[in-house]
């Protein structure tokens, strides 16, 4: 505690006490120079840190995700339901680090599993034990499936970019556009380092029916 006396009007002096903790930020007002040379320093020093932060060191919030992909073709979503997304299931139900799993079946033939870890659990581990349990199920699936293959990878919930294509003057269709980003763009972006999937909204293929 520090003591300051001064005169009042009467001229009799008065005693104010004034906590030490004010001795600091009345330093930088009666210094206004020294405060800003002080605040350029700091700031210089945090632009040249910043490159070598260990941003890496950061905890892991989104959680990680195995997709596991299989295709039925001339069958419903029904069948795929009963003969795929059952057995597969019911092995990869209780995976170890597995918060939960949902999964997709569709009109055209195609099965979507994708299993849910718990955040900072070893993706590459996560992936083994995942391929470890369809295993378990495949001697259960259609001979069919078990023909094309069911696969399972490494995914991310989070969109890295989005890109969308279109013809201005109307002269392709969205079929089109479709079937030219499959062939010439997809696994162009598929090879860039660190991309691990590419998906196409909305896709559309050319079909004939006989």
């Amino acid at each position: 505690m520090r003591l300051t006396r001064r005169l009042t009007a009467g001229g009799s002096p008065s005693t104010i006490l004034r906590p030490p903790n004010c001795v600091i930020p009345r330093l930088f007002i009666d210094r206004p120079i020294f405060a800003a040379v002080l605040s350029l320093v700091v700031t210089l020093a945090g632009a040249l840190a910043a490159p070598v932060l260990p941003v890496a060191q950061y905890p892991q919030v989104t959680p990680p995700t195995v997709q596991v992909d299989s295709n039925y073709p001339g069958a419903s979503a029904s069948v795929v339901s009963l003969t795929i997304a059952s057995p597969v299931e019911q092995q990869v139900n209780g995976v170890e680090e597995m918060l939960y799993m949902t999964s997709q079946c569709t009109s055209d033939g195609s099965y979507t599993l994708t299993v849910t870890f718990r955040p900072g659990t070893d993706l590459n581990m996560a992936q083994v034990r995942v391929l470890n349990r369809v295993a378990l199920a495949m001697p259960q699936l259609p001979d069919v499936v078990r023909a094309t293959g069911v696969t399972t990878r490494k995914r991310s919930p989070e969109l890295l970019m989005t890109l969308s294509m279109n013809s201005p003057d109307g002269t392709y269709d969205q079929t089109y556009l479709s079937n030219y980003a499959l062939l010439r763009v997809k696994e162009e972006i598929a090879r860039v380092p660190g991309v691990s999937d590419v998906t196409i909204f909305g896709q559309r293929d050319y079909a004939m029916r006989a």
